[in-house]
């Protein structure tokens, strides 16, 4: 089935959302350091750790972080000079942030949430690394709220303050290295009801609350700040949570990609229910492949050359270390592991995903053998070891021998759930549009009370609902006279607050508009250092050009050298660059003495030369005159000539 056949609504297709969004305060949410990220080459020390799952309020370990603690990994954290003792898991968490809680009230008011009573602070168990005390701190602020979608409303279930954990670094030898900079940062997780029916409503219903968060002119913009994850089921499939959607342009795809791996899988577990289908015992194969290189040592010295099964890189390099072959059969599942139920990716993908998170390389099966360097005889001697006739398919996997055990039994598991259907998991979203798995799916027995930090009771009438960015860009148009794009990018872009203020305190709001969007966007491309511009800077340089003290033209060459040198003021800058206007009589001297260089040109062609001689003549002022001004100038000299 393509997916242009989907019938969500016959389907049962159900979704729901979660977005993850950084808060922009001043501090971390449970200590006073501040909430900027580091260069990882800053950091002045580093710690390691090793992490195990602990059991919740009523006793039982989540399948999650069990699963995710079977990994033997030493988590190494670099840490920096604004690092605390909070941070670093030696300290008690301090106080819940207060400018977090009115943020988180501010996002539940657009969303016509109801802020609860009292705050109180839970753990949430995550032993992957990304938390130096092996749990993340979280709190229920609101619920029961409502957006709207051209699809219908989509309700909002609950918004949660959290903080966020480490950025990770990169991999280790002994396991991953995180950076302390991020963690603690203020985010808020909004989970929307199972209401969402198609991808294209999921997106909307994104795009929707995104909106909503950049609103309140206090969360974080850039990539990495914001975070989708998308609840996706169908009525014969299970729910499946799609984690780390980077960007809401991956929305739509992730949720299709989805729904078909699903009927896939539904599909794939009615005909291995029509044939039967079982799962044999994993069993050490290893003979199968040793006896094939001692056969192959025999060609070689009678002169026959080495047969092709030596071949294989994987298997021989693995037992050349000392390693294991393992396999399983898998009875009636001749054909179906290799059938494809996303984008490049098969039912023999998933079982290697479930291999991979134990160590492994990834796994053969017989659906795509002989391949590989494995041989056809091979094969046949492989089914023979297990047991395998003409209606099944084996996986095997070669590796060391603890983790070619572990990695076939976890094979062995997930071709069990095959023949159920759809295995509830957490899946990895990829920037593909489809996904891998990551883990099974988190229950309740992750979750039990923050003994070290009081309960908040919030005061909802602290805040003040601010201006959706729909109303901002109605209103720039309206009392500004800006255009519509124009507007649109300096509502939803991350100035508008000093845009605001240049425009009240009497400077052009076209002006101010364009500088602080086209012209830093183009200074941007051209690899200029926008990022050291200060408001301070970029408010009085408005100042100086609206005040007709610096042309127009002279901008972007004022912008850089701030930008180069971010000590300056604009003032300094721009008696250091010459950049200051001139006099109308100087300006008409300079294009007086073009058009007489180019007076035979001037003669022939009349205006015709206009073009040209500006463009000469800007280059000649160095972008000390307004081009206007200079137009206007030019023009009566030709005509004096044409």
């Amino acid at each position: 089935m393509s997916d242009a056949d989907f019938d969500y609504e016959a389907l049962g297709l159900v979704a729901g959302l979660e977005i993850h969004q950084q808060l922009d305060t001043a501090t971390k949410l449970f200590c006073a350091c501040p909430t900027e990220l580091r260069e990882p080459g800053a950091a002045d020390h580093t710690f390691t750790r090793y992490l195990h799952p602990t059991k919740s309020e009523l006793g039982e370990i989540d399948d999650a972080a069990l699963e995710e603690s079977m990994v033997d990994r030493a988590f190494e954290y670099l840490a920096y000079d604004t690092t605390c003792l909070v941070e670093e898991d030696d300290e008690p968490p301090h106080r819940v942030d207060r400018e977090a809680m009115e943020t988180a009230m501010e996002i539940g008011r657009l969303m016509d949430m109801n802020v609860v009573d009292q705050v109180n602070v839970m753990r949430k168990i995550v032993v992957d690394g990304s938390n130096t005390t092996g749990f993340q701190r979280s709190m229920l602020v609101a619920s029961d709220g409502e957006i709207t979608t051209s699809d219908g409303p989509v309700g909002i279930e609950d918004m949660l303050l959290e903080e966020e954990s480490c950025q990770r670094v990169e991999e280790t030898e002994s396991g991953v290295r995180f950076s302390l900079d991020r963690l603690g940062v203020p985010l808020v997780e909004i989970g929307t009801k199972p209401d969402i029916r198609s991808p294209a409503q999921a997106r909307e219903a994104a795009q929707r609350i995104g909106m909503l968060l950049r609103s309140t002119g206090k969360v974080k913009r850039g990539l990495g700040t914001i975070r989708q994850d998308v609840n996706v089921s169908i009525a014969e499939g299970a729910r499946i949570e799609l984690k780390g959607v980077q960007s809401l342009d991956d929305i739509d795809d992730l949720v299709r990609n989805e729904v078909r791996r699903q009927v896939e899988l539904v599909d794939i577990a009615a005909e291995l229910d029509e044939r039967g289908a079982a799962v044999g015992s994993p069993e050490d194969v290893t003979d199968v492949f040793e006896d094939s290189e001692a056969q192959n040592a025999s060609d070689d010295a009678s002169g026959q050359g080495p047969q092709a099964g030596t071949d294989s890189g994987v298997i021989g390099g693995a037992l050349s270390d000392g390693g294991e072959v393992h396999a399983v059969r898998l009875a009636g599942f001749d054909g179906l592991v290799g059938r494809e139920i996303q984008p490049d990716r098969r039912l023999g993908t998933e079982f290697s995903d479930h291999a991979k998170r134990h160590g492994a390389g990834g796994i053969f099966h017989t659906d795509e053998l002989p391949a590989y360097g494995v041989t056809e005889s091979e094969v046949d001697a492989l089914c023979e070891a297990v047991g395998a006739g003409p209606e099944d398919a084996v996986a095997l996997v070669a590796d060391d021998p603890h983790t070619a055990e572990l990695a076939i039994e976890a094979v062995a598991e997930r071709a069990e759930a095959a023949i159920d259907g759809v295995p509830e998991e957490t899946r990895d979203a990829m920037q593909d549009g489809t996904s891998r798995y990551l883990r099974p799916l988190p229950g309740a027995a992750r979750m039990y009370p923050e003994t070290d930090v009081p309960p908040v009771e919030p005061d909802p009438s602290e805040v003040e609902t601010p201006e959706l960015l729909a109303e901002k860009v109605a209103r720039y148009e309206a009392d500004y006279g800006l255009d519509s794009g124009l507007a649109e990018q300096v509502a939803y872009g991350q100035r508008w607050p000093l845009f605001e203020s240049v425009v009240e305190s009497g400077v052009d709001a076209t002006l101010a508009a364009g500088v602080l969007e086209s012209t830093l966007t183009e200074l941007r491309r051209d690899d200029v250092a926008v990022g050291a511009l200060t408001d301070a800077h970029l408010r009085e340089t408005l100042e100086l050009v609206d005040g007709g003290e610096v042309p127009r033209e002279g901008v972007e060459d004022l912008l850089t050298a701030l930008a180069e040198e971010p000590d300056l003021t604009a003032a300094e800058a721009v008696e250091r660059e010459g950049l200051g206007g001139v006099s109308d009589d100087e300006v008409r001297e300079a294009v007086a003495e073009v058009v007489e260089r180019n007076a035979e040109q001037v003669e022939t062609e009349g205006m015709g030369a206009f073009s040209g001689l500006m463009g000469e003549c800007m280059g000649a002022l160095r972008g000390k005159a307004d081009g206007d001004t200079v137009s206007s100038v030019l023009r009566e000299e030709i005509q004096k000539r044409a």
